[in-house]
């Protein structure tokens, strides 16, 4: 089925969108190897956000895949996995930003990041900055040492065209980037396709 709308996220951008409840985001690797980041909040009340910790707590898991239900900061079910070709995603790392650029890579220069994106996209729709919280990292692949903890960054799970689907409980503001980090995608910067399939009654 072909979608509503369609936006493509060259590489380092963002975007922000509304999905009414019923709505269904696709997130597609048009080229694979590129994680996307992605936030939401409720859309009648936008203090209530998108919580990793909540989410993994419910699912009982670190990683997302069909069936998961994303939930917000108060336990309102938000979106739900329906198709995912990928196999690999989580809520391990927060969007990308200045200071994290600065603290990990000693980049003292501008360099584009999810966190900017996303509070460039957002802040028209009322979202601050502030209130941006840890994203879901569609492709990211991040794997936990599982005796010392520390993790390892490994090349996104994407291949070309692999896509997920996340279906909208309510309905909400979302935030979609490409992902800005060069060691998050395997040194080289991607874009991302965003599709949004609405329900007509």
């Amino acid at each position: 089925m072909a979608p509503d709308d369609t936006i493509h996220l060259a590489p380092q951008t963002g975007c922000g969108l509304r999905l009414g409840r019923g709505d269904t985001l696709r997130v597609i690797s048009p080229t694979g190897e590129q994680v996307a980041d992605v936030t939401a909040f409720v859309a009648a009340d936008v203090r209530e956000w998108l919580s990793s910790g909540r989410t993994i707590d419910y699912a009982g898991c670190l990683y997302v895949k069909v069936g998961t239900t994303l939930y917000s900061n108060r336990s309102t079910p938000l979106l739900t996995v329906t198709a995912d070709t990928a196999g690999r995603h989580d809520f391990l790392l927060s969007p990308c930003s200045a200071e994290m650029f600065r603290r990990l890579y000693r980049i003292e220069g501008h360099h584009p990041s999810c966190f900017e994106n996303l509070a460039t996209s957002l802040a028209p729709m009322g979202i601050a900055a502030d209130a941006i919280p840890t994203t879901l990292n569609l492709f990211m692949v991040v794997t936990p040492d599982p005796v010392t903890g520390r993790i390892d960054i490994e090349p996104p799970s994407s291949r070309p065209g692999d896509f997920v689907d996340l279906r909208a409980e309510v309905d909400l503001v979302v935030g979609v980037t490409a992902c800005s980090a060069e060691l998050t995608n395997n040194g080289t910067l991607k874009p991302i396709d965003v599709e949004i399939h609405r329900t007509h009654a």
